[in-house]
C-alpha cells in the first residue's frame, strides 16, 4: 500500500470564483468548495472505505482510493489553510468500511489543529458515526454555517443557502459527431424569491470510487464542469 506522501498535486488548478448567498466563493477543481471569509472547506460524498466494502463482497475493484482521497485533502488544506473542513454527509460508506479507520486516524492527527464538522448523510446512519478519537463534531442538516444551511441531501431552506451532496452530479458534454463526455459539475439551483438563501448548490462526489448522477437541464438550474484541473460555467443550452 503506498503512504499518503506517495501522491503528488497537479501543477495547476484553476477555480472558478462565484457569488452565493451574498458571499466570494470557489469551485475548486479538486470537486470541494472554499470560502474565503469564513476560512472553510467543503467536501461532499467521500465515502471512505467504499472500494474495501466492494472487494469484501468478493468484487474485484482496485484498492487504494481511500489513500487517494485523503491525500487530495492534504493538498486543499495545505493550499487553503481552512479552519474548517466540513464533510456534508456520507464520510463512510458502509459499517464494513470501518476497516480503514486506522488510516483515517492517522491522517486525523496530522490535522490536529483542524476543525472538522460532519453532516450526516443517509451511508453515515448506516456506517454509524466516526469514533470519539476522530473529534469530528457529527451534526443533522440543516447544520447552519455563516449565510449557508450545511446539509447532505438537496433542499430548500427559509433563510440560508443551502449547500448540499447525495446525488454525485455529472453531465454529459457532446462534441461533433456521436463524441461525448460526462463530467462531474457543482449545480446551482436558483431560489424561488428574492431573500438571501432561496437557493442552494449541489457539489460533486469528492470521493475516487463514487460514480455519478447524470443530471438534466431545468429552469434555474446551472452547471459547472469539472474537467482536469479547472471549472467552468456551462452555457445554459449545454
Amino acid at each position: 500500500m503506498r503512504s499518503l506522501s506517495s501522491f503528488s498535486s497537479s501543477s495547476a488548478s484553476t477555480p472558478l470564483p462565484l457569488q452565493w448567498a451574498g458571499e466570494a466563493v470557489q469551485l475548486l477543481p479538486e470537486r470541494a468548495l472554499w470560502w474565503p471569509a469564513g476560512q472553510a472547506l467543503f467536501v461532499a460524498d467521500l465515502h471512505l472505505g467504499k472500494a474495501a466494502t466492494f472487494r469484501a463482497l468478493g468484487l474485484p475493484v482496485p484498492g487504494g482510493t481511500t489513500l487517494e482521497n485523503l491525500a487530495r485533502l492534504d493538498l486543499l488544506i495545505a493550499r487553503h489553510a481552512p479552519q474548517r473542513l466540513v464533510f456534508l454527509g456520507d464520510f463512510l460508506h458502509a459499517a464494513p468500511a470501518r476497516a480503514v479507520l486506522p488510516v483515517v486516524r492517522e491522517w486525523r492527527e496530522r490535522h490536529a489543529a483542524l476543525a472538522m464538522t460532519l453532516v450526516r448523510g443517509n451511508h453515515d446512519s448506516r456506517a454509524g458515526d466516526p469514533p470519539p478519537a476522530l473529534r469530528i463534531e457529527v451534526v443533522d442538516e440543516p447544520w447552519l454555517l455563516g449565510p449557508f444551511a450545511c446539509c447532505h441531501h438537496p433542499q430548500t431552506h427559509p433563510t440560508h443557502f443551502v449547500l448540499a451532496g447525495h446525488l454525485h452530479p455529472a453531465r454529459r458534454l457532446h462534441g461533433p459527431g456521436r463524441d461525448s463526455v460526462r463530467l462531474p459539475c457543482f449545480v446551482h439551483e436558483e431560489g424561488q424569491g428574492q431573500a438571501q438563501g432561496q437557493g442552494q448548490a449541489v457539489l460533486p462526489a469528492f470521493g475516487e470510487f463514487t460514480g455519478g448522477w447524470t443530471m438534466e437541464s431545468a429552469p434555474g438550474r446551472r452547471f459547472y464542469a469539472v474537467g482536469g484541473s479547472a471549472v467552468w460555467a456551462l452555457p445554459a443550452a449545454e
